[in-house]
């Protein structure tokens, strides 16, 4: 498939790269240890960043977003996640996966207005719900179900690993209509928080990304009106597919952000610390090991732009996205790792960050389809 490869950033593209990585510097950069170590997300700096509308980027005006380009949401995820990788799958679950359920989805242009213009701007926050404890990678194998009742729908069960699940105002749900019919039955429904029965478990004690919020939700016959139905039964699995494929294009954002961050700070340390009478960076093994990541990075930022251009063009976009969220995600942790050796004992300490790049950088592997999901669909391509 052919798609524009030229990366000269337009003038719109570089004004958003700068002002999510002043934001960055200036809001998030401050305290981002001692958050990762209380577990508190930064409520209001997230709400401070939306009112640039920055959350709709890749949404049309119509519905409340800006009508700017895929590639403008890839880099602003991938600026923020240099410094605050929590913060950045925070963003790219309320862009990515609960707006690109919304405008994915077959709803009416006044009801995808209704649940995506507070998003856009930072007034309400949203979560994806598809995971469960039974239907991990094997994501058609759902047991929440919702029984038509009238002019509404009775929602039964129970979602797993919500990243911004605890925050979120507006929730979408995938669930059985029919569970005879497994994913033929599948349909999505956006419920809002404060809906009777529909509650947060378990809030997720994790390794990495300690100060996203990630937990249960519980549906206990929840009642949901129809219209706030934004997949049709039978439209929901291909609506979470189609979903995920846009989200792992903000999850290598995310992980080629975090490689980025990371090889920066040792390329300051390797400048500064000196060693046997001159800095570290004029040791040619070390210099070598910089250069091999630098290169690695690279590959992995062509693939990861390559993917939000082709979605921005509305070209088939799917493999991409699986090269992209493979090759962005590894180098995440292949060069935060290393960050970590470079830098020696002192890599080891919290506060030269690349520890805790490293323990944010694993979960890119796993969450949103691991790598080996990822494999599976780019080697599905290859003997037909």
């Amino acid at each position: 498939m052919r798609v524009n490869m030229n990366f000269e950033l337009t003038q719109d593209q570089q004004q958003i790269q700068q002002l999510a990585r002043e934001f960055a510097e200036k809001d998030l950069l401050p305290g981002v240890i001692e958050r990762d170590e209380k577990v508190e997300f930064p409520l209001e700096a997230f709400k401070k960043l939306g009112k640039t509308g920055i959350y709709g980027l890749p949404y049309g005006t119509e519905v409340g977003g800006l009508g700017g380009s895929y590639l403008s949401y890839i880099l602003a995820v991938e600026e923020i996640s240099k410094v605050d990788a929590s913060f950045g799958i925070a963003f790219s679950v309320d862009t990515s996966l609960y707006g690109g359920s919304i405008m994915n989805s077959s709803a009416p242009d006044e009801i995808k207005k209704k649940f995506l213009a507070p998003i856009t701007y930072g007034e309400k926050i949203g979560s994806f719900g598809l995971t469960e404890h039974s239907a991990g990678s094997d994501a058609a194998g759902q047991h929440t179900v919702a029984t038509k009742d009238g002019d509404s729908y009775v929602i039964n069960g129970s979602k797993c690993f919500n990243t911004n699940g605890p925050l979120a105002d507006y929730t979408v749900i995938y669930c059985l209509t029919d569970p005879a019919l497994g994913t033929k039955g599948m349909a999505a429904f956006v419920v809002e928080k404060g809906t009777p029965g529909f509650t947060v478990g378990k809030v997720e004690n994790k390794m990495g990304i300690r100060t996203a919020m990630v937990s249960d939700m519980h549906l206990d016959n929840v009642r949901v009106p129809a219209e706030n139905m934004i997949a049709q039964p039978g439209e929901g699995f291909k609506l979470a597919m189609k979903t995920l494929d846009g989200g792992r294009i903000g999850v290598g954002a995310q992980g080629l952000g975090i490689a980025e961050g990371a090889w920066e700070i040792a390329r300051k340390y390797l400048v500064e610390r000196q060693q046997f009478g001159k800095p570290l960076c004029k040791q040619q093994t070390i210099a070598f090991k910089m250069a091999e990541l630098a290169i690695e990075i690279e590959q992995a930022k062509y693939m990861v732009y390559k993917a939000a251009l082709e979605k921005g063009e509305g070209q088939p976009y799917s493999i991409s996205a699986a090269k992209a969220k493979y090759c962005g995600t590894n180098a995440a942790m292949h060069v935060t790792t290393e960050a970590v050796q470079l830098l020696g004992g002192n890599g080891y300490m919290k506060e030269f960050h690349v520890e805790r790049m490293m323990r944010d950088a694993k979960i890119t592997q796993i969450y949103e389809g691991t790598n080996e999901i990822q494999k599976m669909i780019v080697s599905g391509t290859l003997f037909q």
